[in-house]
């Protein structure tokens, strides 16, 4: 399963009036589709505590969330946020579900749909699985990207692109550094359609030849092996988990080797601004991505970044659901 065609993926996540029914991938979305995510997840966090406040915007509706692949950190903030919108949510164990059985992946849908699902939460190995999935629903069912693959994984980048909004400022004056498995990472390839599409400065990618991907300098990147110059004088630097797979092929020399050259560390943070904000979509490998003084310092996101994953969250299951309602006329 695989789905490249922006143009296709725009057909399937808008309904005829241009609004979101389907949240699949940041690319083909517009700046103010992107800009209508982030605008509604602001409405859900207080603006004098920061807290996230309950909304029951989704009462009677039920989400389920179906992770083929494991992810308790989404799972459970898609889980928090169907909750604080009143949803009702079910957590379907694909391990133990009958398409381990021999059932197939339609009749599994179908099935679900027959329980009254409005909203799929899909987590999938494979690329192109949550498109798969949203041309296979019912008008009826709204579905949520939740990471498929190496292809996309868009809340995790608009929730970063919102913690970026609210720290950093205005997209058009930022230069923003991702570092790490460009080649493997779906949140990678999110963030760059998000930041290209908001209007950031310069995107910069930073890793070893062998994790950065050929092309990207076609889509108005620069690519970088150099840490010093790839961090010089920007504004945001995001640091990616490096799976543990990587470490023991051959696109990795190792762990330390690793760090040494790429983790982010006090002293390549000297290359960037002085007010630089760094992040990390988790969980961190401390000691092999980045460095905990910085992980934990003054100008870490880390933390608002989970925080803010619950608002866009509630964001995207709230637009998708006033998109399928509008399709169902």
């Amino acid at each position: 399963m695989h789905f490249s065609s922006a143009h296709e993926a725009s057909r399937l996540q808008l309904n005829a009036q241009g609004q979101l029914r389907h949240f699949l991938t940041t690319e083909g979305l517009s700046r103010a589709q992107l800009t209508e995510i982030l605008d509604t997840a602001e409405g859900f966090i207080d603006p004098v505590s920061g807290a996230i406040v309950n909304r029951p915007l989704l009462a009677g509706r039920t989400v389920m969330n179906l992770f083929f692949e494991a992810s308790t950190r989404t799972r459970t903030t898609f889980e928090v946020a169907a909750k604080r919108l009143s949803a009702d949510v079910l957590n379907i164990d694909i391990s133990k579900s009958s398409t381990s059985k021999g059932e197939t992946l339609r009749d599994m849908l179908w099935n679900l749909e027959a329980m009254t699902a409005d909203i799929f939460v899909v987590r999938h190995g494979d690329s192109g699985a949550a498109h798969f999935i949203a041309g296979q629903v019912t008008p009826q069912v709204a579905v949520i990207n939740a990471g498929d693959g190496r292809h996309a994984h868009p809340t995790q980048a608009m929730l970063d692109m919102l913690t970026i909004r609210r720290h950093a400022g205005a997209f058009e004056n930022l230069v923003v550094a991702i570092i790490g498995d460009i080649r493997h990472s779906r949140v990678a390839r999110s963030e760059i359609h998000a930041l290209q599409t908001l209007g950031a400065k310069e995107i910069r990618v930073i890793g070893p030849r062998t994790l950065l991907p050929k092309g990207f300098e076609l889509m108005g990147v620069q690519l970088c092996e150099n840490m010093e110059t790839g961090l010089r004088d920007v504004d945001v630097a995001i640091a990616l988990r490096i799976q543990n797979e990587r470490m023991d092929s051959a696109l990795l020399p190792g762990a330390e080797e690793f760090y040494s050259l790429y983790g982010l560390t006090r002293d390549k943070l000297k290359h960037a601004k002085p007010d630089v904000f760094v992040m990390h979509p988790g969980p961190i490998n401390r000691g092999v991505e980045i460095e905990s003084e910085v992980a934990d310092g003054a100008q870490s996101l880390i933390l608002k970044q989970v925080n803010y994953g619950i608002a866009v969250r509630m964001a995207v299951l709230t637009l998708a659901m006033q998109g399928q309602l509008a399709v169902r006329g």
